[in-house]
């Protein structure tokens, strides 16, 4: 997928859509942040900085255009809001996701979750079309720091 300029214009226009300044600046802060999952708040403060006039409901629509077109897919972290990732068509199945309980950092893993399918289809006959998975706990730093914090408690 085009995850530069050349190619996202390319791809809005397949759609029949025009590359405005709008649109580009929140695919600015979108591939500058391609390692976090932004809400559309985080993504409008963000392109707020760049371009001071733009307005909450446009990103809210430059957001609903870019899943549209399949630039970008949204995700729930079971945090209240809409988070937003790039969008890979090659990818079959979504990617997996860890979240820390302690300081809510997400990590992303990509296994293979075909093995899982095909077991799913042989043993009960559901054919998974898509998929998320989620799994919390602690990351490997707040325990590294929990296990410090509870030996300096003087026991």
């Amino acid at each position: 997928m085009g995850t530069n300029a050349a190619g996202f214009n390319n791809i809005l226009q397949t759609w029949g859509y025009k590359p405005t300044t709008q649109r580009q600046a929140v695919l600015e802060v979108i591939l500058k942040n391609q390692d976090k999952h932004l809400s559309a708040e985080e993504v409008f403060a963000e392109t707020k900085k760049t371009n001071p006039r733009i307005g909450l409901a446009t990103v809210y629509r430059t957001l609903q255009l870019f899943e549209k077109v399949g630039v970008l897919q949204h995700i729930s972290l079971d945090d209240g809001c809409m988070r937003y990732e790039m969008a890979d068509p090659e990818q079959k199945y979504e990617h997996q996701h860890l979240i820390c309980e302690v300081c809510s950092d997400v990590i992303e893993i990509r296994e293979d979750m075909a093995f899982f399918a095909e077991k799913v289809f042989l043993q009960k006959g559901f054919r998974i079309t898509t998929h998320q998975v989620k799994a919390f706990g602690i990351c490997k730093k707040c325990s590294d720091d929990l296990e410090c914090n509870h030996g300096n408690d003087g026991k």
